[in-house]
């Protein structure tokens, strides 16, 4: 009876036990706050000692009242120790300030020689002090403000960026890293995934300048161009040129263009953009010639812009996407691309503006209500020097305006798709077909041009059984003007990335068309 006595007295422990210890574990993930006690040590300190430490540190003083919300939240409770002493999360911290080159980031650390004081010269003491406490609270949020959130929203703008930027707080952020300092390394809740795609370009492309990155390729000015079979000492340049950024599996040093060579090329054009053929041009030898130091520049300004993209956007059930450099326009489903097109954009004089906003109607067989800017510098002008200029171009007046009517020849075409804003930009169809084959496709008055409209509608309408592929045809071509809303708003992006990686890794470096790269970068290089 004894041994049935002391098993279960055993028995009921154990259990006891595991109870007891689900209970604190479940208690602790939902209590993500740092520990409220440091064994045997003080574990708040006076709410004044934080206006006396910016005094103190006045370089840090921008982000007072940050630190502050951050410790009334914690009722002036030490955050940065625990009873080793400064905790995990303070040390991998102060590491990843180390590195902000590594985040594309360009700027000197505040009182860098006093946090490398704190951090090479630990001796074990566990005792909580006021002045590396702030220190810390104040390089949490230098690191976040630098590396998460960017240039602040009225600098955005002045680079012309005007998608609306999500607001983050970071005071909150800082309690999931006490509890997981991990989430530093690579929390796509808080930046734009293709930030890190970006990263991990910037690593290597700077291990490519460490090498000595690529010579300059000596153009020969009496040849215009080489193709396949033609040999020729620069042919060789080129091959080498190639094999450094990746888009020649191995250079054989051989000075004629063969097959090999021509792959290479092929790569290489598709990633800038280029239309594709295998020919060799002075213009793309003096592409080639861009240094790799160019290339770091333009990753770190594409890295800023992906701090100013929601982490939310991508998540989205649908989603249009236009990225101006790359002339492309993509098409998401559940986070997958269901559609691909090439557009034209805005000229220099007409840019396309970057914004957002949900498309709302389609527009079959559209009349082209002509903007006032058009109908005063070149329809009222061609009217003067030829009274049947309307009637030619199946023009009419709409009361004081002028409209061109539906029809296969409409600047319009026989499409366009709505959404609402100030800035007046939409997508539509073009009877310019031929504008599509064009390297650079900048030609528009700054609405976007869709080389597939067709497909797109279609798409748009997949699950929608009143609006077949043939209904859609034939409102495109009926004649006669017909609105359709949408049951559900599509978000539309309409961006600016000069460089961009796939999800394999592949890097794409596209031309700032409308040179707002270089205003970035005298931006964020000032800092």
């Amino acid at each position: 009876m004894k041994k049935i006595v002391f098993t279960f007295s055993i028995i009921t422990a154990v259990v006891f036990s595991s109870l007891l210890s689900c209970k604190n574990a479940n208690e602790q993930s939902q209590n993500i706050q740092p520990p409220a006690v440091i064994e045997g040590q003080q574990t708040t300190f006076d709410s004044t000692a934080i206006d006396d430490f910016f005094v103190t540190y006045p370089q840090l003083k921008e982000y007072q009242p940050e630190v502050k919300k951050l410790y009334r939240k914690h009722q002036y409770r030490y955050i940065w120790f625990d009873k080793n002493g400064i905790n995990e999360f303070a040390n991998l911290l102060y590491d990843k300030t180390n590195n902000l080159e590594e985040e594309g980031v360009a700027t000197n650390v505040p009182y860098k020689a006093k946090f490398d004081g704190i951090h090479n010269s630990l001796n074990g003491d566990s005792k909580p002090n006021i002045e590396t406490e702030l220190l810390h609270s104040s390089l949490y949020f230098f690191y976040v403000m630098k590396v998460y959130h960017g240039l602040d929203t009225d600098k955005s703008k002045e680079a012309e960026w005007y998608i609306p930027r999500k607001k983050q707080s970071y005071i909150n952020y800082l309690d999931s890293l006490l509890t997981n300092p991990a989430l530093i390394n690579k929390d796509e809740k808080n930046l734009f995934s293709q930030y890190f795609l970006l990263k991990k370009a910037l690593q290597k492309y700077r291990q490519i300048e460490k090498k000595g990155g690529w010579n300059n390729i000596n153009i020969d000015t009496a040849v215009t161009s080489y193709k396949i079979g033609d040999s020729a000492s620069v042919i060789a340049a080129i091959r080498k040129r190639l094999f450094l950024s990746e888009d020649l599996k191995s250079d054989s040093g051989s000075p004629i263009y063969d097959s090999e060579l021509s792959k290479g090329i092929l790569n290489y054009k598709e990633r800038r953009g280029f239309l594709s053929n295998s020919t060799i041009t002075n213009a793309l030898i003096e592409d080639l010639n861009i240094p790799v130091s160019q290339r770091i520049k333009t990753i770190i300004v594409n890295m800023e812009r992906c701090r100013w993209v929601s982490s939310d956007i991508p998540k989205a059930k649908e989603l249009i996407a236009i990225n101006i450099p790359s002339f492309q326009l993509s098409y998401f489903k559940n986070q997958e691309v269901v559609l691909r097109s090439k557009v034209v954009v805005g000229k220099i004089l007409n840019k396309t503006v970057i914004f957002s906003a949900p498309m709302k109607y389609i527009v079959f067989s559209p009349y082209w209500n002509v903007p006032a800017s058009i109908k005063k510098n070149e329809i009222l002008p061609a009217i003067a020097k030829n009274p049947n200029y309307l009637t030619e171009h199946n023009m009419e007046w709409n009361g004081n305006n002028i409209r061109q009517k539906p029809g296969p020849k409409n600047s319009l075409g026989l499409i366009k798709f709505l959404f609402p804003n100030s800035n007046d930009i939409y997508l539509h169809d073009t009877p310019s077909k031929n504008l599509f084959e064009k390297e650079t496709r900048a030609f528009s008055h700054g609405c976007i041009r869709v080389a597939k409209p067709k497909e797109l509608a279609i798409e748009i309408l997949k699950d929608n059984p009143e609006w077949t592929p043939e209904k859609i045809d034939s409102a495109m071509h009926s004649g006669k003007e017909t609105w359709l809303t949408l049951k559900e708003k599509i978000p539309v992006y309409i961006g600016y990335f000069t460089a961009w990686v796939d999800n394999d890794g592949t890097i794409h470096f596209y031309n700032d068309i409308y040179k707002r790269d270089e205003t970035l970068a005298t931006l964020l290089f000032e800092q």
